[in-house]
């Protein structure tokens, strides 16, 4: 049991956040949002998915945000021979035992890496879907629980691109938040030139957290209060997502609730031991967008999910601050 003491304190979040950020940044140029977003997601204890072309660097973020935590990492190349097995484990007979032993698969990691997660099948893809949600791989009957902090930060390709399976609603809802890196500005572009020209910055980053720190800052975000009116605005984005007339599949309850975590997350990485609206709707583009399904017609007429969500937000009524409603600014709060 987590007693005060052993909570991290506001202060020591947003040290350690900066340091993990800094580390990062130093291997990926000019996406400062990007890598905020992925912080939060992983002080919200939740799972992270990098959508985007190739070639933009997918896979450096996930591995700069993992090698800047002192944990274990293991990395799947999901391929299309990729079986369940590969990443939940299987069990063998020790014939010397003449019992069978469990052989955890790649799963059993605290910073999952599963790079091109669209080119496994979907029998393969689902064998995520316990593990992210549940936190445990249940096999022949025998259920065993995943480390902590454990989080899945998988990459892919758009699912136009050849040789890919579409994320099913299901997978694609287990995770948190979803981000496209994007083309860096031409000045990023030639700084990254300079720096990766000559040899990779990914083998000189050194750890700047431990995985304890991360559990206690985890421990931290947990208790940023939440007032009822921040609550209902979040529950009001979500529902109005699934009464949409361009869209055919709303939010799940589940993604409500990612929402405010995030919300949770974002504050406390801010310095702030409450949330504000402006934390719901910095998050929600990203919490909510790859959870929804347009219509036939909305597709037709090149409507994105990203652009509902940014009118659904301009249409919901922000609740208002009026005294000590949201709560009152820490002194010396800072953002990250």
């Amino acid at each position: 049991m987590t007693t005060y003491d052993d909570r991290a304190s506001l202060t020591d979040l947003t040290t350690t956040a900066e340091r993990v950020r800094g580390s990062v940044e130093a291997v990926i140029e000019g996406k400062p949002e990007v890598v905020r977003t992925a912080l939060t997601v992983l002080l919200a204890e939740g799972h992270l998915l990098i959508e985007d072309v190739p070639g933009v660097g997918k896979t450096m973020l996930a591995k700069a945000l993992a090698r800047s935590i002192d944990c274990s990492v293991r990395r799947i190349q999901f391929t299309p021979d990729l079986l369940p097995s590969d990443i939940t484990g299987v069990s063998i007979y020790d014939q010397q035992r003449r019992d069978f032993e469990f052989k955890p698969g790649a799963i059993f990691a605290q910073i999952v890496i599963g790079d091109e997660i669209n080119r496994a099948s979907p029998k393969t893809q689902s064998a995520l879907l316990e593990s992210m949600e549940e936190r445990q791989v249940t096999i022949d009957g025998a259920t065993y629980e995943l480390p902590s902090p454990f989080m899945v930060v998988a990459t892919q390709n758009p699912v136009e691109m050849e040789g890919t399976y579409p994320l099913p609603e299901a997978q694609r809802d287990r995770f948190m938040a979803r981000v496209s890196i994007g083309y860096p500005s031409p000045e990023a572009e030639l700084q990254m030139l300079d720096i990766h020209g000559a040899v990779s910055p990914l083998d000189d980053l050194q750890p700047v957290a431990h995985a304890h720190d991360i559990v206690k800052l985890i421990d931290a975000v947990r208790t940023v209060h939440v007032a009822d009116a921040v609550r209902r605005y979040a529950v009001d984005v979500v529902a109005a997502t699934r009464t949409h007339a361009d869209l055919r599949l709303g939010a799940s309850p589940r993604a409500t609730l990612h929402l405010l975590r995030a919300a949770k997350a974002t504050a406390a990485l801010s310095g702030r031991d409450y949330a504000l609206p402006d934390d719901v709707q910095a998050l929600a583009v990203p919490v909510l967008a790859h959870r929804l399904l347009p219509t036939a017609q909305a597709q037709l007429n090149r409507r994105t999910s990203e652009q509902v969500v940014v009118e659904i937000l301009q249409r919901t009524p922000v609740p208002q601050a009026g005294g000590p409603l949201f709560g009152q600014q820490q002194p010396g709060a800072r953002r990250l």
